[in-house]
C-alpha cells in the first residue's frame, strides 16, 4: 500500500507556497530560445573550400572573413572536413607545415553535423557531449551553415558559460570538484530561468558525462591496460539522460581479455581503478549507490559472456530481484572506453527480449505493483513520516511509472533508445499506442520531472536535504491539477500494460 487517502484533509496553502508556485508558473511560461530551429542563427553564408585548397589560401580566407573555422566540402557541397583555429596551432604552426600543402592533410575529417530542422538545444547538447565548439548544419546532406558556441550561448536567458572545455582540461580531482559545483549551480539557474525540463536534464547528464569521462581518464591513465578491452557503462537515470539535482551513481564495466590474459586477471586489473573512479565521483557529489550497483564491485565488472549469462538469468527467472536489476541495467549506454563492447551486449539484449512474451508479462506485472497515488475519488493517496508525512514520492510513485512503461514498450519493440521521452515516442507506434496517447504520457512525465526539480531546488536553496517527496495539498492549485492529471495519465499507461501483456 502507498498510504492513506486524505480526502477532505486539505491544509491551507501558506503565502510562501503561493509565492513559490506563482514564481515558477511565471518562469515556466517563458519561451526558451533553445526550442527554436538552427535556421534562426544561420544569418551568413558558410565559408568553405575544397580539399585540394592550399592551407595558406584557407587561412587567408579565415582571416579575411574573421571566422574561427572553415568547412571543407566535396564537389556536391557535402561537408567532409573542418579546420578550426585550435587546429591551426596544433596541426600547422607547431609542426611547421608547408602552407602550400592541401588543407585535406590537416583538416578534421570527422565532421559533426545536424540538420537545419534540429533545435538550438540539440546543438548545445551536441557541443557539450563532444567537447566541441562548432556544429556544421546541413540541408539534405549539403552544407547550409555553421553554428558556434557564441551563436548559442549569448542567446540563453542566463549567459551560460560552457563548462565542457574546462572539464576536459581539468588536471586533477580538486578542479573537477569545483566544476561539479559549477555544473549544479548552472543547472539551478537554468531551472529558475525557465529552461525546459528535457533540455535541462540533458544538460545535467551531458556535463556529468564529461566529468565522469575525465575522472576515468585521470584514474585509468598511466596504467597498462593493453591486455584488456573495456567499456564503462552508465545505468539507471544516468543511462537515460534523466538525472536530477539529487542522484546517486549507477555504473558498470563490460570487458574482454586479450591474448593470454584470463578474465580474472583482467577483472583484478580493472576493479581497483573502477573503485577509485567511484570514490572520486562521490567526492564530486555523486553518492555511492546504496544498492552497490557500481563498476568497482566484482558483480558489476563482467565480460560480455558473463553479462549475457547474468541478463539471461534475470530474463529467465523473472524473480523480483532479477526484474529490479533489469529495470536498472536495461537502461545502459556506453560512456567511456571501447563502446563496441556495450553495443554488442545491448544488441544481444534487444534480440533476446523482443517478442519474449513471458518476460514482458513479468516485467509488466512487476511494474503494476507500483500504483499511482490516486484514490477512488481521484484524491491523492499519501504516506511518509515525520516532516514528510502526508506526502507522495514523485519519483517512486510518479516518474517511475512512465519510465517502467517506456522501458517495456522499447524492449517489446527492440528499440535501442534509453531516454523515457524517446522510448515513448519511438516505441509507442511500434506497439500500437496511438500518437496522441503516447504524447500525453510524455507531457505528463515531464510535468512530474519539473515538480521534482523545483522541489529539490527549493530544498537546496533552504539548505535542506533534497528529496522527491511533496505534499500535493501545499501546491498551487494549477500545479496540483497538473499533478493529478499526470498521475491519471500514468494510470492509463499502466492500463495499457495490463491489457497488452495480460496482467
Amino acid at each position: 500500500m502507498i498510504g492513506k487517502s486524505t480526502a477532505g484533509e486539505r491544509p491551507q496553502l501558506e503565502p510562501e507556497d503561493v509565492a513559490s508556485a506563482a514564481f515558477y508558473a511565471d518562469q515556466s511560461a517563458r519561451l526558451s530560445c533553445s526550442r527554436n530551429p538552427l535556421s534562426e542563427v544561420l544569418d551568413r553564408e558558410p565559408i568553405h573550400c575544397q580539399p585540394e585548397t592550399p592551407i595558406r589560401s584557407a587561412l587567408e580566407t579565415m582571416n579575411r572573413n574573421r571566422i574561427g573555422s572553415i568547412i571543407v566540402v566535396d564537389s556536391r557541397m557535402r561537408p567532409i572536413g573542418i579546420l578550426t583555429l585550435p587546429d591551426v596551432l596544433s596541426r600547422i604552426a607547431l609542426p611547421a607545415c608547408n602552407l602550400d600543402d592541401p588543407i585535406a592533410g590537416v583538416m578534421t575529417s570527422e565532421v559533426t553535423t545536424l540538420p537545419v530542422e534540429a533545435t538550438l538545444h540539440d546543438a548545445a547538447v551536441t557541443m557539450l557531449r563532444r567537447g566541441i565548439r562548432h556544429v556544421v548544419v546541413v540541408r539534405n546532406g549539403t552544407l547550409a551553415g555553421v553554428v558556434t558556441q557564441k551563436d548559442l550561448f549569448h542567446r540563453e536567458p542566463i549567459g551560460i558559460r560552457p563548462l565542457s572545455g574546462d572539464i576536459k582540461a581539468a588536471r586533477d580531482l580538486a578542479m573537477l570538484k569545483r566544476y561539479a559545483v559549477e555544473t549544479r549551480n548552472l543547472a539551478h539557474k537554468m531551472l529558475v530561468q525557465g529552461v525546459g525540463v528535457k533540455q535541462l536534464t540533458q544538460f545535467i547528464a551531458s556535463l556529468n558525462d564529461l566529468l565522469t569521462q575525465r575522472i576515468i581518464e585521470l584514474e585509468f591513465g598511466g596504467n597498462d591496460l593493453r591486455g584488456v578491452r573495456w567499456c564503462w557503462i552508465a545505468l539507471g537515470s544516468e543511462g537515460r539522460f534523466e538525472q536530477t539535482f539529487a542522484t546517486e551513481q549507477d555504473n558498470a564495466i563490460v570487458f574482454a581479455p586479450l591474448g593470454d590474459m584470463d578474465a580474472e586477471d583482467a577483472r583484478n586489473l580493472l576493479l581497483p581503478l573502477a573503485r577509485r573512479v567511484n570514490n572520486a565521483l562521490a567526492d564530486c557529489g555523486f553518492p555511492l549507490c546504496r544498492g552497490n550497483i557500481m563498476a568497482g564491485r566484482p558483480a558489476c565488472c563482467l565480460t560480455v559472456e558473463e553479462w549475457r549469462r547474468r541478463f539471461g538469468q534475470w530474463i529467465n527467472a523473472g524473480d523480483p530481484e532479477g526484474l529490479l536489476n533489469g529495470s536498472i541495467f536495461f537502461d545502459m549506454r556506453p560512456l567511456e572506453g571501447d563502446g563496441s563492447l556495450a553495443m554488442e551486449l545491448k544488441k544481444w539484449l534487444l534480440e533476446t527480449t523482443r517478442g519474449n512474451g513471458r518476460f514482458l508479462h513479468q516485467m509488466a506485472a512487476n511494474a503494476l505493483r507500483n500504483l499511482p497515488p490516486l484514490g477512488h475519488l481521484r484524491e491523492f493517496v499519501v504516506d511518509g513520516d515525520g516532516d514528510e508525512s502526508h506526502t507522495i514520492d514523485l519519483k517512486m510513485h510518479g516518474t517511475t511509472l512512465f519510465v517502467d512503461a517506456a522501458r517495456i514498450f522499447s524492449l517489446a519493440a527492440g528499440v535501442g533508445e534509453t531516454g523515457t521521452v524517446e522510448r515513448l515516442r519511438i516505441a509507442g507506434p511500434l506497439v500500437d499506442v496511438p500518437a496522441p496517447e503516447s504524447e500525453a504520457w510524455v507531457h505528463s512525465f515531464l510535468v512530474l520531472q519539473r515538480l521534482r526539480l523545483e522541489r529539490q531546488h527549493l530544498q537546496s536553496t533552504e539548505g535542506r536535504a533534497m528529496s522527491n517527496r511533496i505534499d500535493p495539498y501545499r501546491l498551487h492549485e494549477l500545479d496540483r491539477l497538473m499533478l493529478k492529471e499526470s498521475l491519471r495519465q500514468a494510470k492509463k499507461a499502466q492500463s495499457r500494460l495490463a491489457l497488452d501483456y495480460r496482467v
